[in-house]
């Protein structure tokens, strides 16, 4: 790619602001997105009722293809998640209800809608179901017109499948066709609608391929793929995980105070990298930000949140969440944190210290919040916790009537009497 030049829009755009790890053909695709002629999907699997932020560089790749004149199809899972993803794990995923596979799936539409434009248009988005094609499938018809053109010696070979062999993992027969289904989705979606690019994660480039190998064997147009780097943080971390679990982009998941949060805790090295995939902020203005040094980084950090927080629960969630976050940090108290309720007779009977933390979901045990009052790290009311058999009366409720309790220096919660 070093000495590839991209006359389109959609390339020159997903190089500069680093979203592309591997494509399996630059010039070809780059001739088709210079005219218009890419209609591309990324398949989400409906596993969970949101998200996480590890989805979102593909949802923003999707758009910026959009933002270039070219087609984007996000498809939804609901035929492969009845079979379940194998890569990158080292079980069996739990076999969902088509029930809970359609509750799923409704809640995750909604972050679509919030970038991407969907309509009838040229470049408008679609989005579609696999399950429409993947449950009306013939099993002996598949096998003979789709299995047959699969190598069980290359699928052996397959990351997904030779790392869960090697470690000694059992890989279900369910799980070993996820990789046929994935490519025929391919080749039914460039049937349907003209699809000729497929994007995802690293992890899927070889089940990508092997679409486009599909595509070939049965006849479709020239397929293409592109895959984005799986991230990981300055440190080392796996993006969009933390200690309290997945960044849902779902607002009944994570409030947009903590979605702030998460984005405004990113590490130094980070804030160009993350303001050039997470936001559509111009590059201007993204090079004067990331080149901000010592404690002038911070300000850059703040944008990054607003602006990836603005995305997903809108400017003005994303606004007062920075107001909060202002407010709470130079030591007054906001009544846009995070609350839990505690019933009066909890409080009026005394409520165990560490049994308040962990009820507020700041730390995970009673044991993890002794060893936090230990090195003091909790504070009620903004004072630091010495003692951890300290009771909590009605008459600790003092923040409009509530109880602030903080683990370190970011996290806040209001303790509501209910």
């Amino acid at each position: 790619m070093t000495d590839f030049k991209p006359k389109s829009d959609f390339l020159k755009t997903l190089i500069e602001r680093g979203y592309i790890h591997q494509c399996s053909d630059y010039e070809g695709l780059d001739a088709l997105a210079a005219k218009g002629e890419v209609t591309a999907y990324v398949g989400y699997d409906c596993t969970a009722r949101s998200l996480h932020v590890g989805s979102l560089i593909s949802i923003m790749m999707l758009s910026w293809l959009q933002k270039t004149g070219n087609k984007p199809i996000a498809l939804m899972g609901g035929g492969t998640t009845r079979v379940g993803d194998p890569s990158g794990r080292d079980e069996t995923r739990r076999i969902l209800t088509i029930e809970d596979i359609n509750a799923n799936k409704e809640g995750i539409q909604g972050v679509f809608d919030k970038i991407i434009q969907f309509g009838p248009g040229k470049s408008d988005a679609v989005m579609v179901d696999n399950a429409e094609w993947l449950t009306t499938l013939n099993y002996i018809e598949m096998l003979r017109d789709v299995g047959r053109h699969f190598s069980v010696n290359r699928m052996m070979s397959m990351d997904s499948v030779r790392m869960r062999l090697e470690r000694e993992q059992e890989l279900s027969f369910i799980e070993f066709n996820y990789m046929i289904l994935q490519a025929y989705d391919f080749t039914e979606l460039s049937r349907r609608y003209g699809c000729n690019l497929q994007m995802g994660g690293s992890d899927q480039w070889g089940n990508i391929v092997n679409g486009i190998d599909l595509g070939r064997r049965m006849g479709t147009q020239q397929l293409y793929a592109l895959t984005c780097p799986l991230l990981t943080t300055a440190s080392g971390a796996k993006m969009g995980k933390t200690a309290s679990g997945a960044v849902w982009l779902n607002a009944d998941m994570l409030t947009a105070y903590d979605y702030w949060q998460f984005w405004r805790n990113t590490e130094d090295a980070d804030v160009g990298k993350f303001l050039k995939l997470f936001t559509f902020l111009p590059m201007e203005e993204i090079r004067r930000l990331e080149a901000l040094a010592g404690a002038e980084i911070n300000e850059a950090k703040k944008v990054l949140a607003t602006e990836a927080t603005a995305l997903m629960h809108g400017r003005t969630a994303a606004e007062a969440a920075a107001e909060t976050a202002r407010t709470t940090f130079s030591g007054g108290t906001a009544t846009a944190l995070p609350s839990v309720e505690v019933t009066k007779g909890e409080l009026e009977a005394g409520l165990g210290v560490l049994a308040a933390f962990v009820k507020a979901g700041l730390v995970p045990s009673n044991g993890e919040a002794r060893r936090q009052v230990q090195s003091g790290g909790l504070r009620v009311n903004d004072a630091v916790v010495t003692d951890p058999a300290q009771i909590l009366k009605p008459a600790d409720a003092i923040n409009d009537g509530a109880i602030k309790l903080s683990f370190g220096k970011k996290k806040h919660v209001l303790l509501r009497p209910a």
